[in-house]
């Protein structure tokens, strides 16, 4: 099923929809040979397959060719620009995680210290390749009408399945307005009802937020059953699952208290066992991770069909580096690049007889908690030196990250010395972070009980530890005086780092500006200056990108960085 998702999507490449700018409606016109007009791609059942499979791997692929070639978006860095590396960036650089050493011309040393601006490129990446897959959504969504399918006559071909494929197509659009919301604020919206050509207005954060909850309300009773669709596919348990975090942000995103609603549905998830937790939380992130039941909504992926410098390939060669292969299999053999590190606040999170990296035990067999997957052999545990400005160039300060690895879960690699590419899919929404959604909801006041929200915390703590129904692990259970929010904010960390999600959890806990520092934050990288600082309130929402203001006279800047 993972082949044939991928299949579809390597298909779709040739089609020709692509943006003069990322605002414009899709232009139809062949920029080269291997492109079809759109006229062309409507003609047959698989040519709407080929469209739906365009709009899932607009978050997956960064072109239209690989590697990070013919890129789909004109005047980005093609390999930075890829959504989930994009993504990365923003979540995680910006955060206690992540120190990215590499690519200050892109501004990732601005995220590093928060001091970015609206001309920062780094910062833009997400916003453009949200509103194109925004526009790949709202494409399919203006052809495939009952009317032009009856037009085309394939509606009867069609007819059983279409009404899921827009269903689908209409989430992954909720989905990037969600992130629009979340990153941004506000922003220009644009869906399929809209005139081609032109310029569309802004809409407020409130007026984001409540199109994408009430759409994706609808979509609970419009999307394929629990379980049901095809691998790479979404389904009803994936409308419940972003509706469980959008809520969970509603007070901070828009002043609204949803926590009610956000622990109803991630009470559904949890109950409905759909998408049971894997019984190993290592095989989570692996190239067969494909039969792993837990991940609710995959960004599938391999070395053949999916070749470029985002994704899983992106998350593995970054976090790890050549040498460290000699001590364990990393997949990739040695082509890691190995210029993000881990920030030392991530790493203390964890017990201190877990933090480092034994060459005995290279899968952590031996340590407690099987989530402090770190590698340290020739790294100091500081993401500095004393008495020296930031090393820009030195990968070895702070532990590597060695989470996500390009091999099976029977730990073999899937070519002798690895491939150069990855087949590790990316797990977009997966179930354990709904039970953790669900116990965070208890403690802002849903109406589940504490014992409960105890209960969710220490089902993910048994797994960790391999404890309890996973294995004969020591605990690492909890006690009811030990769960707070504070715990569950660590927790979040020790369970989904590098998974997309920490800035907006730091956000939502009021520690991303103020009360809390980490390794680097509002300095300026001058010897000395490496323990962190509060900095400027604005720095909760990114600016939109100041190239936007030249093309569409509409838009207002976020509050402060005009």
């Amino acid at each position: 099923m993972k082949m044939q998702v991928l299949k579809h999507i390597t298909a779709i490449i040739f089609l020709a929809l692509s943006f003069s700018s990322c605002l414009d409606d899709l232009n139809t016109e062949p920029l080269n040979k291997k492109k079809l007009l759109n006229t062309n791609v409507y003609t047959s059942t698989q040519g709407y397959l080929g469209v739906l499979a365009k709009c899932y791997g607009s978050l997956i692929l960064n072109g239209q060719d690989g590697p990070d070639k013919d890129g789909d978006v004109g005047g980005m860095d093609i390999g930075y620009s890829g959504y989930t590396r994009s993504l990365f960036y923003l979540q995680e650089c910006s955060s206690d995680q992540i120190v990215l050493h590499s690519g200050s011309s892109q501004g990732s040393r601005d995220l590093l210290y928060m001091n970015w601006n609206q001309s920062t490129p780094i910062i833009s990446y997400s916003y453009y390749r949200l509103y194109m897959s925004i526009n790949y959504c709202n494409e399919f969504l203006r052809e495939s009408t009952e009317n032009k399918l009856r037009d085309r006559g394939l509606y009867d071909e069609l007819k059983d399945e279409i009404s899921y494929y827009r269903a689908e197509a209409r989430f992954i659009r909720a989905y990037c307005y969600s992130m629009i919301c979340d990153l941004y604020g506000s922003g220009p919206f644009v869906d399929e009802t809209m005139a081609i050509g032109i310029i569309p207005h802004q809409k407020s954060r409130k007026e984001i937020y409540n199109y994408l909850v009430a759409e994706t309300e609808a979509l609970t009773t419009e999307m394929k059953a629990p379980g049901t669709n095809q691998y790479g596919r979404v389904d009803q348990v994936a409308a419940w699952f972003l509706l469980a975090r959008v809520y969970l942000n509603a007070e901070t995103w828009v002043g609204a208290n949803e926590y009610e609603k956000a622990y109803q549905y991630s009470k559904k998830i949890v109950d409905n066992s759909s998408y049971p937790l894997a019984s190993d939380y290592r095989h989570i992130f692996l190239a067969d991770n494909h039969t792993c039941k837990e991940i609710i909504w995959s960004l599938p992926q391999d070395e053949v069909h999916t070749i470029n410098s985002a994704g899983t390939n992106f998350l593995i060669k970054a976090l790890v580096n050549g040498p460290m292969d000699r001590y364990y299999q990393t997949g990739i053999g040695a082509r890691g690049w190995g210029n993000a590190r881990v920030k030392t606040q991530l790493v203390d999170m964890f017990e201190p007889s877990d933090q480092v990296f034994d060459s005995l035990d290279s899968w952590g067999d031996l340590k407690r908690d099987k989530r402090a997957q770190f590698f340290s052999i020739n790294h100091s545990r500081e993401t500095w030196i004393e008495g020296s400005n930031f090393q820009a160039t030195n990968f070895y300060h702070g532990y590597a990250c060695i989470k996500w690895r390009n091999v099976s879960k029977d730990r073999k690699e899937l070519a002798p010395g690895g491939t150069t590419y990855t087949s590790i899919d990316y797990p977009m929404f997966r179930t354990a972070d709904a039970y953790l959604i669900a116990a965070e909801a208890i403690l802002r006041g849903a109406s589940g009980s504490r014992m409960q929200a105890l209960d969710y915390i220490n089902e993910i703590r048994d797994r960790a530890y391999m404890s309890g129904n996973y294995g004969s692990g020591l605990s690492g259970r909890i006690n009811d005086k030990q769960l707070t929010l504070d715990f569950i904010l660590d927790e979040r960390a020790r369970e989904l780092h590098t998974e997309l999600v920490r800035r907006t959890d730091l956000i939502r806990f009021d520690k991303y500006t103020k009360g809390y520092d980490w390794d680097w934050k509002g300095s300026d990288g001058n010897a000395g200056n490496y323990i962190g600082k509060d900095v400027n309130d604005k720095y909760k929402l990114f600016p939109i990108p100041q190239n936007e203001f030249t093309v569409n006279p509409h838009l207002v800047q976020n509050d402060n960085y005009k």
